[in-house]
């Protein structure tokens, strides 16, 4: 899908292109494509002169070849963006291109991105700069807005990690964890702590991303000035990811504990029903020896007497252990 976002009375205004022609229509700012197929990448490369690497979205590129600038003036920004789905987060590679340097072509001026999914941020962007005039006025603020939209995605995310976190405080706390219950709440803690270590990393990757536009002076006062804004923003994101990985673990050792308690009660059980039959065994053991006269036969009353016996050896622990406590 090939889609070009042009400025018209400081709105951000968005085209879905189907043929070559159509590009020479509009004079975008912004062009974004999404799982682009090999027709649109011909009309890009043939009306604006721009050659999408054929490494553009790989997920294994190197760390310190994701950021760079050509000879001929072409920025390359390969950074993730976070898609926190309920039931399977994830993240998203998009490459952006950027040309500042070179006037005799077409991309002058134009954001490129390029990306395999629907990303979040990009529809909130699209969103805000379509109600708020004057919020966008070139390629650079584009990309500096979906970074800024980056971080305030991520926050929101956070908050949603907190409600849920809190209802699983709730229910560790309230009173008894059955054994299903603490597997649910494990599983919720589990997914929790998943979303939270990629929006910790999501972050780290925008701060890198920010960072390297302003090392390459491209930006303009106010431009970097908002760079730095996102910074900030991103840094207090990392204390809140922090406390967070804390609470997890919190919960985490407080439902364990729970389980271990479950456990200890069932082998609690198993103890106490061992010391109590020890004597009725030993009873019987005497009994179902060979002496010369037996009492179960030499006595009428034997065999009652020794149930009797054997009952009451096993009453006898059971009176005691309930009586030191040990039964509750």
């Amino acid at each position: 899908m090939l889609n070009i976002f042009s400025l018209a009375n400081g709105r951000l205004f968005q085209e879905e292109i189907e043929s070559l022609e159509e590009l020479s229509r509009f004079q975008p700012i912004w062009v974004d494509l999404e799982s682009p197929t090999l027709e649109e990448k011909r009309w890009v490369k043939q009306y604006y002169g721009l050659s999408i690497p054929e490494d553009a979205m790989d997920e294994d590129i190197e760390e310190s070849a994701r950021f760079y600038e050509e000879d001929n003036g072409e920025l390359h920004i390969r950074s993730d963006f976070l898609i926190a789905d309920d039931e399977q987060p994830s993240s998203v590679r998009v490459a952006f291109i950027l040309n500042q340097a070179n006037e005799t072509l077409r991309s002058k001026g134009v954001l490129f991105s390029i990306h395999d999914e629907d990303v979040p941020v990009f529809r909130l962007l699209r969103l805000r700069a379509r109600r708020a005039p004057g919020l966008i006025e070139d390629a650079k603020d584009v990309l500096l807005k979906l970074f800024d939209a980056d971080a305030e995605y991520s926050a929101d995310t956070l908050e949603g990690i907190y409600d849920e976190l809190e209802k699983v405080s709730k229910q560790v706390l309230a009173g008894e964890v059955t054994d299903e219950m603490a597997g649910e709440v494990l599983g919720d803690i589990a997914r929790q702590e998943d979303l939270n270590g990629r929006i910790r990393r999501n972050v780290m990757d925008t701060r890198r991303a920010v960072s390297f536009m302003m090392r390459s002076r491209m930006l303009s006062a106010s431009q970097f000035e908002e760079s730095r804004q996102i910074l900030r923003d991103i840094e207090s994101l990392d204390n809140h990811t922090a406390f967070l990985f804390e609470k997890i673990n919190f919960l985490m050792d407080a439902t364990v504990g729970f389980i271990n308690i479950n456990q200890n009660k069932i082998i609690k059980i198993f103890s106490v029903a061992s010391v109590a039959l020890l004597p009725p065994t030993l009873v019987a053991s005497l009994y179902g020896m060979n002496f010369q006269f037996m009492p179960e036969l030499q006595w009428r009353l034997g065999y009652p007497f020794a149930l009797l016996l054997m009952a009451a050896s096993a009453l006898v622990p059971m009176w005691y252990f309930r009586k030191r406590g040990w039964l509750r």
